[in-house]
């Protein structure tokens, strides 16, 4: 260039190609025209709910998401749908990672068209039950925690824009499930389920009680993610966060169960140092751990790490110096919480990392074993966490057929009966875990194991524990109570369940009556 003006020229030209404009100092952003508190005060990302659903671009027909860590207490849900109908939106696909009791509001949503499309791990309450009879015209897609963090990651379930409480958040959307300010409202522990929602929805939508000044560090979501902040009076209520299915077992029969379960655990061969566990949801499988506790004191054996929906339980022994590390995709109540806000070896985890089939790397391939809860197991071990004895939807799929696929030992603690219903039948109801999968029944009347782990078998008798064949379980339930009449099933039907890879494992067809 021969001159400035030809430079000059030269860029204004090579700009015009490109769509840019060309640099100048006089466009520079001026330095410190305010304060930084104004500043961040004056985000451009913070905007109101209806503000928010308006700038996403949502449009009837599209995909929304939730997270459920809040379990009973979660507002969320039930305050975004409701904006949405006041804003005549129709035709949504709700793809929650779980949906509670708290969401029967949804029902009348379902029934004026403003959901017509549901994607979930689980339902629960009266909303599980309209369902289960035949409310929605298209079947409910149900996926394990593992499944649907796959399904995200991959774009098999597209997110167009995700709705997630944060406990707090700063105004750029730096967000976590619990706070270090002294307004903390609203406290749920780790936002596993939330982050591959963050990470791939098209729009993403913090909700939050509690704004703080930038940085909110450490994060779960990075603010990268964040297209809106928007601040509400609540987004949960930490009380329950247990509630449900998650709590501390007082029944004596699940004491017992968990006893039996530990005498497993420590007789089976995995039980050495620097083993991996996790417990499901279930009060017996929780219970477990407590049991094992006293062996691991008295044979110096410490775990490397404790998986899935950490509780009190888990905290209490990783303090004591009993488990190295908490993996935790979901906090099963406040005091886990707590712990991960306070404790750098208690690890927050995306649900894909945590279980999807996928990923190399996720915490449930290293897993040794997995003590899971079931409504029904049948002769070959096939195991229903989903569908209830009477055909109504009321639980959830979460990571079972994940940790009991990668596990090297999984364990399944359930009663012989429930009430006047067998937990031991012919074939499940619904099938979730495939009995491949599940190695030990732990039952009041007796502990089967699959024939294909035989050694396992072996150590359980060498140690005098009751082994009986599954089959012999399930003649018992029917001496007891007899045979249990067919389900009123109809036609119509109701829900799909996805394996892990994908594919369809079964069906939910609608319950008369």
């Amino acid at each position: 260039m021969n001159s400035l003006k030809d430079r000059s020229e030269y860029l204004a030209q090579e700009a015009a190609k490109m769509g840019k404009k060309v640099y100048s100092d006089e466009t520079t952003v001026p330095k410190n025209i305010t304060p930084k508190l104004e500043l961040q005060q004056a985000s451009s990302k913070i905007v109101s709910l209806e503000e928010a659903i308006k700038k996403s671009g949502l449009k009837d027909g599209m995909t929304i998401s939730f997270h459920h860590h809040f379990r009973g207490g979660d507002k969320v849900v039930n305050m975004v749908v409701d904006q949405l109908a006041k804003m005549g939106f129709k035709n949504l696909h709700l793809a929650a990672s779980s949906l509670q009791d708290v969401h029967k509001p949804l029902v009348e949503h379902i029934k004026n068209g403003v959901i017509s499309k549901i994607s979930t791990s689980g339902l629960r309450g009266e909303l599980a039950a309209e369902i289960s009879r035949g409310l929605m015209d298209e079947p409910v897609v149900f996926r394990s925690h593992g499944g649907r963090g796959s399904a995200v990651q991959n774009g098999e379930l597209h997110i167009d824009v995700a709705f997630l409480g944060a406990s707090s958040s700063d105004p750029a959307g730096n967000a976590n499930g619990y706070s270090r300010s002294e307004n903390a409202k609203s406290i749920c522990g780790s936002l596993g389920y939330a982050i591959p929602d963050a990470k791939h929805a098209d729009k993403v939508v913090i909700l939050t009680d509690d704004l703080v000044s930038y940085p909110n560090t450490p994060y779960a979501i990075s603010e990268s993610y964040v297209d809106y902040v928007v601040i509400v009076d609540s987004v949960g209520d930490s009380s329950k966060i247990a509630s449900g299915a998650i709590r501390d077992t007082k029944n004596p029969r699940d004491i017992l169960l968990a006893k039996q379960a530990a005498k497993v655990i420590i007789n089976s061969g995995y039980f050495k140092d620097g083993f991996s566990i996790q417990t499901g949801s279930g009060g017996a499988s929780l219970a477990a751990v407590k049991y094992i506790r006293e062996s691991m004191i008295e044979q110096g054996i410490k775990a490397n790490y404790a998986l899935g929906g950490i509780t009190a339980h888990m905290v209490k022994m990783h303090e004591e110096g009993l488990i190295e590390r908490l993996i935790d995709v979901q906090s099963f109540d406040k005091v886990a919480a707590e712990s991960l806000k306070n404790d750098p070896m208690h690890k927050e985890v995306p649900s894909n990392e945590y279980a999807s089939a996928d990923e190399p790397g996720s915490a449930t391939h290293y897993l040794d074993i997995v003590i899971l809860s079931a409504l029904e197991v049948d002769v070959n071990f096939n195991v229903n966490v989903l569908v209830g004895s009477d055909g109504i939807i009321r639980g959830a799929i979460g990571g079972h057929p994940d940790t009991a696929a990668d596990s090297a030992l999984s364990i399944i603690v359930c009663p012989l009966l429930r009430g006047r219903i067998p937990c031991i039948v012919d074939e499940v109801t619904t099938l979730i875990t495939v009995g491949s999968s599940v190695d030990v029944v732990v039952t009041e009347y007796g502990i089967a194991v699959n024939p294909k782990r035989p050694e396992v078998a072996q150590r359980l008798k060498d140690a005098g524990l009751p082994i009986v064949d599954i089959k012999t379980l399930k003649e018992r339930a029917n001496q007891i109570i007899g045979e249990a009449a067919p389900l009123p099933f109809g036609d119509k039907v109701v829900g799909v369940v996805m394996n892990r890879d994908g594919s369809v494992l079964d069906i939910i067809k609608n319950i008369k009556g």
